[in-house]
């Protein structure tokens, strides 16, 4: 028996050619959907590593490759499904484009495509990238790692790892601290008592802030012809309990800036300790009437 004899068997009625030209198809369909996967993502990996353009940048590029990829799958997805009888049309529909969207509405929750919606605002719209320094809300603060369609990975500054759906981030505050000027201003407000010497704690402030070594001269050189101090020391609130003073110290960056504040928060307090200066806290007075029965 030849093998053009062996595939003319039928077997239930069914020709032996028939499953294996099926299979033979599935498999060439498999091998090319994954071939063209890898061939995406090694032309994105090579077009980062050759070229570092504006318009492809990190974010950019990994997001459309991410796309990318998942069209790939969709359209060999198609193609099988257009090779089992019964489902031409629906796989006929998916490739022309009509099904994407029906599939879409009908398969992917309403969160789910607000995320992805979402993600194409932030990879298009730039409002930060990866690698970038953001804040969200004054609530997270880190190191943005990853954007993908339905998510946004972020490192924070304990390095946990804190993954936000994209459309809780497109309707958050965003403070990205990477795309500001490199210089950053830092406000280091104390409170003192009512009874303090305020000329003298706004001096021992100014003292401390200019002792440490991170510090940055912000003037301009009109300022500096003025004679400007380097740091500004001011009162901002007279609170029910204490007089709110604030020094501007200006740092290189953002992690400078924050580890400066801490280390000035503490000085600033040792040295009103020594200097007898209060740092005065929220109190009551407590009034009690004796009444007298007569």
């Amino acid at each position: 028996m030849d093998i053009q004899e062996f595939l003319n068997l039928t077997v239930f009625g069914i020709a032996i050619k028939q499953p294996i030209t099926f299979l033979v198809k599935a498999l060439l369909i498999y091998l090319v959907t994954q071939g063209a996967v890898s061939l995406i993502k090694f032309l994105f990996r090579r077009s980062q590593r050759k070229h570092n353009s504006t318009f492809l940048d990190k974010t950019t590029a990994s997001f459309l490759q991410r796309i990318s990829v998942y069209a790939l799958y969709i359209i060999g997805g198609a193609i099988f499904l257009s090779l089992i009888p019964g489902m031409e049309k629906v796989g006929n529909s998916i490739l022309a484009g009509a099904g994407i969207m029906a599939m879409a509405v009908g398969f992917a929750s309403q969160e789910a495509l607000s995320n992805f919606i979402s993600g194409l605002f932030i990879v298009f719209g730039k409002p930060f990238r990866i690698g970038d320094t953001i804040k969200l809300d004054d609530i997270v603060t880190g190191t943005v790692a990853e954007i993908t369609l339905r998510h946004t990975v972020i490192k924070s500054l304990e390095n946990r790892t804190i993954i936000i759906p994209n459309s809780k981030i497109n309707s958050s505050t965003i403070i990205n601290s990477t795309l500001s000027a490199e210089d950053i201003c830092s406000f280091i407000e104390v409170g003192v008592s009512y009874d303090a010497d305020l000329d003298k704690a706004m001096g021992i402030m100014r003292e401390e802030v200019m002792k440490h070594p991170s510090l940055k001269d912000h003037r301009s050189d009109e300022e500096k012809k003025k004679n400007a101090p380097v740091v500004t020391v001011r009162v901002i609130n007279l609170g029910d309990s204490a007089i709110t003073l604030r020094a501007w110290a200006w740092a290189n960056n953002s992690g400078e800036a924050f580890a400066m504040k801490c280390d000035l928060l503490k000085s600033i307090k040792e040295r009103f300790d020594r200097e007898n200066i209060e740092i005065p806290f929220p109190y009551s007075n407590l009034i009690i009437k004796n009444q007298v029965k007569g």
